[in-house]
């Protein structure tokens, strides 16, 4: 991370801490509502149970504590593909987007995010792949959702760590969503996968013994809460219950419950990913 988004992410951790009782917004507070859309192929972010059909995740957990905090408020929960995440937002078919989304400035254009997860883009195979290291994937078929951020993280290490060194590039391969890539992978149709690290031990998981991580995050970032621009009061107020919910300890159960303590923020920060 550069000293200036150190420093942008410090002065904006500065804001949230010294916001005083934050005020819903009027037409939130007079419905009791908070309408929120997901993405529910992310697992453990938000996902369908196999066995009840019903929404969970850690997305949805957290939501639902920041709900009742926020002075009650029932969810209205909506499902959309990634693709339609960020439109569902700008259009206000949602108060706020909790669904897997990363923090990235090209995002900040519209929107602010309050980032509450530690995030990076990380190699895996099937377990019987060749491949050792993340270098063995130069020349490979990798694929990964195409409306994340992780198809630009590939090429950047593949100019980095394969192109540089006189190695062919990674082939990227898109996916519709992460379910879709480890089918890809399964199939046998690509050599690899890229997933964030939050979902991986998830994934291995549900499918012992099939899956392989190959190295380390070759990324950091953030997952974020959005919010649009002029949605300044929602975003304090949402900020200033999770602030809370860090210091009593919710917050830590709650990734704990879902295997991602390890992925904690020490506080709600805005808009403080780099890239």
């Amino acid at each position: 991370m550069t000293r200036l988004s150190m420093f942008s992410g410090f002065a904006a951790l500065l804001a949230i801490g010294s916001a005083q009782a934050a005020e819903l917004p009027a037409e939130i507070k007079q419905a009791g509502t908070l309408r929120l859309t997901v993405n529910s192929t992310y697992a453990p972010m938000e996902y369908r149970d196999p066995a009840t059909n019903e929404l969970v995740g850690l997305d949805i957990d957290l939501a639902g504590e920041l709900a009742k905090r926020l002075g009650g408020l029932k969810i209205v929960w909506s499902e959309t593909p990634f693709a339609e995440l960020i439109p569902s937002l700008q259009t206000k078919r949602a108060d706020f987007i909790i669904s897997g989304i990363s923090d990235r400035s090209s995002r900040r254009e519209t929107a602010d995010f309050i980032d509450y997860l530690t995030t990076g883009p990380q190699f895996f195979v099937m377990a019987g792949s060749e491949a050792k290291a993340a270098t063995d994937l130069c020349g490979k078929k990798v694929g990964t959702t195409r409306s994340t951020s992780f198809p630009v993280e590939i090429d950047k290490w593949s100019k980095q760590n394969c192109e540089a060194v006189g190695n062919p590039a990674i082939q990227y391969v898109p996916g519709e969503n992460s379910i879709d890539v480890r089918n890809q992978l399964k199939q046998g149709r690509i050599d690899a996968a890229v997933q964030g690290s939050e979902t991986l031990p998830y994934a291995q998981s549900q499918e012992a013994g099939k899956y392989r991580i190959v190295g380390e995050p070759f990324a950091k970032g953030y997952q974020g809460i959005m919010f649009r621009k002029d949605d300044a009061a929602l975003r304090e107020a949402v900020a200033e219950k999770l602030k809370a919910m860090i210091a009593d300890g919710s917050y830590k159960a709650i990734l704990d419950k879902w295997g991602l303590g390890s992925n904690a923020v020490a506080e709600p920060l805005m808009n403080a990913a780099p890239q």
